[in-house]
């Protein structure tokens, strides 16, 4: 996007180029309708149908008539069902700011590294700990879920730092090409590192490794949730300052903009949000790609004051159908949640790439 584009897209909108405000109005009503719809049918399908009826009253009242759909909801259903909204949100927003900071529409926590890296680091707690999955929670509870968020964050972190140095002697293509390559150096060293552990410890880590919302704990979705909560409010006050580097880093510091403070906290930010999802989740996929790319299509926008309670809606959205898809009652086989999201994503970077048409294109995004 040209610095002409991108002046245009952040000025007052018109009925005749962008939508106005009531047509977003209907957009943000719709997401949460269909956001409402994906919870439920998350909550009612699966190996046995539940009636929203009675969803409702577990919901609303605690019980149900029949005991054991009550604890279906209640232990197993509801706390994936959280998970996948809240992880969704979080990856969508971090989409957003990473396509942003990076000026590139393929940019996306997964895509750039930022979750091997955090995944890394998982790693090397489940080999100083001794434990990993849920065993890993159920030994050290709270203080144990923490620390894997700690832990994630800053390999998270870590990764946002070399790119950021990366960034400032490539160009935007070869970035990706720089975060692919991050990505595959961390996982030879979780590889390494998980050598010094037992096997069983591997097999539990390598399932988590597959990427999941099922599986969390109650103390883990009360650490996740204010975490994720408190990540979306800053990205959420960075929108000013995203649009003003969208346009460019003079027209930024025109408008009295601390430009290095501002990318010091979006740093902090992404690396919090993905880091924490991925430390109970494991690596999830393209999800914030086709999120921000999504959004950015529907609101025919760059005001991250519009995009990114967009985003985090849409997250919620992809992140519970996804995960319904997964838990479908399927008859002879069972799909991975990185697979599901894998078969959308891939197509959506390709389309990406082809309607840009080259990589100098993209360049100018």
């Amino acid at each position: 996007m040209s610095t002409t584009d991108a002046t245009r897209a952040l000025e007052p909108a018109s009925p005749a180029a962008w939508p106005i405000p009531e047509t977003r109005r209907l957009a943000y009503f719709a997401m949460v309708v269909a956001l409402v719809c994906a919870f439920l049918m998350e909550l009612s399908m699966g190996a046995v149908r539940i009636p929203v009826g009675d969803i409702i009253q577990i919901l609303v009242q605690g019980h149900a008539d029949r005991i054991t759909w009550e604890r279906i909801i209640i232990q197993f259903r509801l706390p994936r069902a959280l998970n996948a909204l809240v992880s969704g949100a979080a990856l969508g927003a971090c989409g957003l700011l990473m396509q942003t900071l990076f000026k590139n529409p393929l940019a996306d926590p997964f895509v750039l590294g930022i979750v091997h890296g955090a995944r890394l680091a998982v790693a090397v707690v489940v080999v100083i700990s001794g434990a990993a999955g849920t065993a890993y929670a159920s030994r050290f509870g709270f203080l144990g879920s923490v620390s894997l968020t700690v832990a994630a964050t800053a390999g998270a972190l870590a990764v946002m730092l070399l790119l950021t140095a990366a960034s400032r002697r490539t160009r935007t293509i070869t970035l990706l090409v720089v975060g692919l390559m991050i990505g595959y150096t961390c996982t030879g060293l979780t590889s390494a590192v998980l050598h010094f552990t037992t096997e069983a410890q591997v097999k539990v880590f390598e399932t988590w490794s597959g990427g999941s919302f099922d599986g969390i704990t109650r103390s883990q979705l009360e650490l996740l949730t204010p975490v994720v909560i408190l990540g979306l409010a800053v990205a959420y006050a960075l929108a000013k300052a995203m649009d003003a580097l969208l346009i460019g880093e003079n027209y930024a510091q025109s408008m009295g903009i601390q430009i290095k403070r501002v990318r010091v906290i979006a740093f902090a930010c992404i690396a919090l949000l993905a880091g924490s999802v991925t430390a109970f989740c494991g690596p999830i996929p393209f999800l914030g790609l086709i999120v921000a790319y999504v959004c950015r299509g529907l609101f025919q926008t760059s005001d991250h004051r519009s995009l990114m309670p967009a985003v985090a809606l849409m997250g919620a959205i992809l992140g519970l159908t996804t995960d319904l898809i997964i838990h479908l009652p399927w008859s002879k086989h069972f799909l991975h949640l990185d697979a599901v999201i894998g078969m959308i994503g891939g197509p959506v970077a390709l389309w990406v790439i082809l309607r840009r048409g080259n990589a100098q294109t993209i360049e100018g995004y």
